[in-house]
C-alpha cells in the first residue's frame, strides 16, 4: 500500500514537503494543493493541484476527487481556518478510508475561538491566560482587580498574530475598539517562560504520545523563526492535562507561558505548525505516528525522546521555476 498524504493550502510551507517526502522514503507521495499556482511549497511536493478557496461550494468535492484520484490514506491542512471544514467533515474521509489529521467538529471550533477555548478550559480547571470578550467585561474586572495595564489584544477568531498587539493604558484600547478593525479579546499580559510545542495525539487511542517542547528566542510573522530545544516534566504532563478536556488528533501546535513556576496554556493550533521543522531536525518524526495510525494501529508514548539543547534558525529559501511549470489559476 502506498501511504499517499494530501496537504492542503500548502502556501510557502516547501521544507515541510520536503521533511515529509524525506519521512515516507518512498512508501508513498505528497500531493500539496494551494488556490494559487505560485505558492512555492507545490513545487516541493510530489505532485500540485491547484483548487478553489476554501470557502467556495465545490472546494471540498474539488479535495475528495484528488484523494479518490491520487489514492489519498491521510489529509492535512497548513491553515487555521481550513481545519475547522476537514474536522466538520471527518466521517466524509473516515468512510472514504482516509485519516483526517484534524479535531473533532466542537474542538475545532474551540481552537479557532479563542474566547470559547478560554472559557472550556477555565470551566475544567486548565490554566489558561485571562481573557475578556468585551471592553465592558474588561473594565469591570480592572474594577475588581483581577487584571491590569498592560494588557495583550488579539482577534477573537485570528491566525498567524495579525492584529495582535500590547495596549499599556485605557486610553488606546477605547480607542482601538472604537476604530472596530478586528473583533477583539483582551487578555492578560503574559511575560514570562514563552514556548510552543509539537504535539501529536494518536489517532487510535486519542493519548498524547509525543511533546517537543522549544523556547522561542525570535519571534517573525507570526512564528518562531529561532527556537532551541528543552524539556520540562511539568510541561509534559500539563499538555496531556490539555489534552484531557478535548477531543484532538494528529499534530497539534500549542503556545504556553510560565506564570508563578506553572505552565498556562495560550492557544493551540491543532495542525502541523510552520516550526515543527524543529521537531523534526532533532529526530522527533510525526510521520511515522500517522502510517501507523493509517494502518489502524495506535502508538506508544514517547514524550521526551530527544535531546535538549537543539537549535533551530529559520532562514529563507526561494523555488526557482518557469512559467510554462505553472498549473491555471482556478477559476470556477
Amino acid at each position: 500500500m502506498e501511504y499517499n498524504l494530501l496537504c492542503c493550502n500548502v502556501g510557502r510551507r516547501g521544507r515541510l514537503m520536503l521533511d515529509f517526502r524525506k519521512s515516507l522514503s518512498g512508501k508513498g507521495k505528497v500531493v500539496g494543493t494551494d488556490n494559487w499556482s505560485v505558492a512555492p511549497a507545490l513545487f516541493l511536493a510530489d505532485k500540485m493541484y491547484v483548487v478553489p478557496k476554501i470557502r467556495e461550494r465545490n472546494y471540498l468535492e474539488t479535495v475528495l476527487d484528488i484523494c479518490e484520484r491520487e489514492g489519498i490514506k491521510a489529509v492535512a491542512t497548513f491553515i487555521d481556518p481550513e481545519v475547522e471544514l476537514l474536522a466538520a467533515h471527518r466521517q466524509v474521509f473516515l468512510d472514504r478510508g482516509i485519516l483526517p489529521l484534524c479535531p473533532s467538529e466542537h474542538t475545532a471550533h474551540l481552537c479557532f475561538d479563542k474566547y470559547e477555548m478560554f472559557r472550556h478550559l477555565s470551566s475544567r480547571g486548565v490554566r489558561t491566560v485571562l481573557t475578556y470578550r468585551d471592553l465592558n467585561g474588561f473594565k469591570k474586572g480592572l474594577t475588581k482587580g483581577e487584571i491590569a495595564f498592560p494588557v495583550f489584544i488579539k482577534p477573537v477568531t485570528g491566525s498567524g498574530s495579525v492584529g495582535a498587539r500590547r495596549v499599556n493604558d485605557m486610553t488606546t484600547l477605547e480607542e482601538i475598539f472604537k476604530e472596530g478593525r478586528y473583533d477583539y479579546i483582551i487578555q492578560e499580559l503574559m511575560t514570562g517562560g514563552d514556548c510552543d510545542a509539537d504535539v501529536y495525539v494518536d489517532c487510535i487511542s486519542h493519548e498524547v504520545v509525543s511533546v517537543f517542547a522549544k523556547r522561542k528566542i525570535e519571534t517573525r510573522i507570526g512564528g518562531a523563526s529561532k527556537t532551541v530545544s528543552f524539556k520540562d516534566p511539568a510541561l509534559f504532563d500539563f499538555v496531556k492535562e490539555v489534552c484531557a478536556v478535548l477531543e484532538l488528533s494528529g499534530p497539534c501546535d500549542m503556545d504556553f507561558f510560565c506564570k508563578d513556576g506553572q505552565w498556562y496554556l495560550s492557544e493551540i493550533n491543532p495542525r502541523f505548525g510552520g516550526a515543527y521543522l524543529h521537531a523534526y531536525g532533532a529526530g522527533v518524526d510525526f510521520m511515522k505516528y500517522i502510517l501507523r495510525n493509517i494502518d489502524g494501529l495506535s502508538n506508544e508514548p514517547e514524550i521526551g525522546r530527544y535531546d535538549e539543547g537543539v537549535l533551530m534558525l529559520m532562514y529563507d529559501d526561494v523555488v526557482i521555476t518557469r512559467e510554462s511549470e505553472l498549473l491555471r489559476d482556478y477559476h470556477e
